[in-house]
């Protein structure tokens, strides 16, 4: 039979292939409303997405072409795969045909960092090997790294490597005498990795004497100046009596909390940089605040009480604080040289120098871990003051003694609480006096190993600063910080709250305003006036009447 043509209008199949038909409805839609749901679809379809910036109709016009142009079979079956093909394609690079763009990787760049530290100088040979091989201020980092990781502490083998060639680039730097890897403090964005050193003899005292020379010169420019200010200001108004407190110095370079020199970087490889001496001022505020570091040492310190100085001087008030704290040693192995006036060193503040004993018989380290008094702390502790050694700040010379006589004189009470002497614990004081917090010791030993005690290695870890360790082994023994740098407080931090507010002026007669008179009063005063203004005229009336009167009488 030949096939069904095209139906008829009187057909039930009319209409059926016709744009635009729809089985419920019978009448065609107007043509002007079709074109207007076109292009709102088109432009839906057109819309990006927030994402990946890409649009529907752009995307399924890629993969209609892609199917047209390979004709897969199936290709129902894998629409997806050639959806994620097409999505592929739009975000990988377009190589150019003559040379290709590498993408560099962070392990390159971090390689390219570090090439430094693998690289002798120029003119280095054997002559120069030998030397190494002799004594050097470089200390042997990777064995003090393997003691502390038999207790599961320290770094990876490879970034103890790169910070054992860093302190290496250091030393042919810079004249130091001796040198230690002192730890490394973690930051927010970046970590600080710590050296300690000491410079050679003479070489710290040229630059404290730069320093001085720069200080004195200022002061000289500035009293110049002062002068010439007061002569042309003549009349002034009246100034503040009060006098602040008196600025406690800082130690002097190799004494004290300034005994050591830190240089810090951030990553193995990167410059070292010199931290500054640290002053009373910045220890004492550094106990009161809490703030993480960033990293970046010219960073500002913004907390209450506002800190003296920047990221770099609040890091060198921290490595102050936890040195002063965690540096220990076995008991013996550092004594006491005996030298003469050894008694009024004692009675100045305590004696500040120690040598290692040569008769050092090391304990055992059951004996090591059993009692904490096998320990002591072979750096100095910082008093309240925050100084080592405690200074006087109202010792003056004769002449300002005698200028001041009187205010002494005032307040005699005030002076006698400030001059008290701070006295702290000496030098090589045992671990079993320091206290503790609430019920938890100030430190905890134990064995780096149970299961065989023979070859174990007493450790000792800091619970008043987290993160501070020590070990000893026979004559062996070192320390070292891996942490935030905070101190443990068992409560939480409360920040110190603002003086409180100054009180108000007494009121009094001679400061309080009058009250506005009402309209009565002021009535009632203008006519108290006038009535005394003319009691006053008739008065001088009559005064004027008796003159006259004993005028004419002597005229007679």
């Amino acid at each position: 039979e030949r096939g069904h043509g095209p139906y008829q209008p009187h057909e039930p199949g009319y209409g059926l292939y016709q744009p635009g038909y729809s089985p419920y409805d019978d009448q065609i839609p107007d043509p002007d409303s079709r074109m207007l749901a076109i292009q709102n679809a088109k432009a839906y379809l057109l819309k990006s997405s927030t994402t990946s910036g890409l649009n529907l109709y752009d995307h399924l016009a890629n993969m209609l072409t892609k199917i047209l142009d390979e004709q897969p079979t199936n290709a129902v079956d894998i629409i997806e795969n050639v959806s994620k093909d097409v999505k592929w394609a739009q975000f990988q690079k377009k190589m150019d045909t003559l040379r290709d763009e590498y993408e560099t990787l962070p392990t390159f760049e971090a390689a390219e960092k570090r090439k430094a530290l693998f690289l002798r100088a120029n003119g280095e040979g054997d002559e120069e090997l030998e030397e190494d091989i002799g004594e050097t201020p470089l200390p042997n980092v990777m064995e003090t790294a393997f003691y502390f990781e038999q207790a599961g502490i320290g770094l990876s083998k490879d970034e103890s490597y790169h910070i054992f060639l860093a302190l290496k680039k250091l030393i042919s730097v810079q004249p130091i005498q001796t040198c230690r890897f002192w730890g490394k403090i973690l930051g927010l964005e970046m970590n600080y990795i710590i050296a300690e050193v000491q410079y050679h003899e003479g070489e710290e005292e040229e630059e404290t004497e730069e320093e001085e020379v720069t200080e004195q010169g200022g002061k000289g420019v500035g009293e110049v100046e002062d002068e010439e200010e007061e002569k042309e200001k003549e009349d002034e108004p009246p100034k503040s009596t009060y006098k602040p407190p008196p600025v406690i110095p800082k130690e002097e370079n190799g004494t004290g909390a300034n005994k050591y020199v830190y240089f810090v970087c951030n990553e193995p490889g990167k410059p070292w940089v010199k931290l500054p001496p640290v002053t009373p001022a910045q220890i004492v505020c550094a106990r009161k605040i809490k703030k993480f570091f960033t990293g970046r040492l010219d960073a500002p310190v913004v907390s209450f009480p506002p800190f003296p100085g920047n990221e770099a001087n609040y890091l060198r008030a921290q490595i102050a604080r936890i040195s002063a704290g965690t540096q220990i040693s076995p008991i013996g192995f550092y004594q006491f040289a005996e030298e003469e006036g050894d008694e009024e060193e004692e009675v100045e503040g305590g004696r500040d120098t120690y040598e290692e004993n040569p008769d050092f018989q090391p304990l055992s380290v059951a004996e090591m871990v059993d009692s904490p008094s096998t320990w002591v702390h072979h750096v100095q502790s910082i008093l309240k003051q925050g100084r080592c050694v405690w200074l006087n700040p109202f010792q003056k010379s004769e002449e300002e003694e005698e200028n001041e006589e009187e205010e002494k004189a005032e307040d005699p009470d005030e002076l006698q609480q400030e001059l008290q002497q701070e006295i702290g614990p000496p030098l090589l004081t045992p671990l079993s006096e320091d206290e503790g917090m609430q019920n938890i010791p100030a430190w905890t030993a134990q064995l780096s190993t149970n299961l065989i005690p023979q070859y174990a290695v007493a450790v000792l870890q800091s619970n008043r600063w987290p993160g501070a360790f020590a070990f000893a082994s026979g004559r062996k023994f070192d320390n070292i910080y891996f942490g935030w740098g905070h101190k443990y407080s068992p409560e939480n931090h409360a920040p110190a709250l603002p003086p409180p507010v100054q009180a108000e002026y007494p009121s009094g007669p001679e400061i309080t305003e009058t009250r506005d008179p009402t309209l009565e009063e002021e009535l009632a005063l203008k006519a108290a006036r006038e009535e005394a203004l003319a009691a006053a005229e008739e008065e001088e009336e009559e005064d004027d009447e008796g003159v006259e009167d004993d005028e004419e009488e002597e005229d007679d």
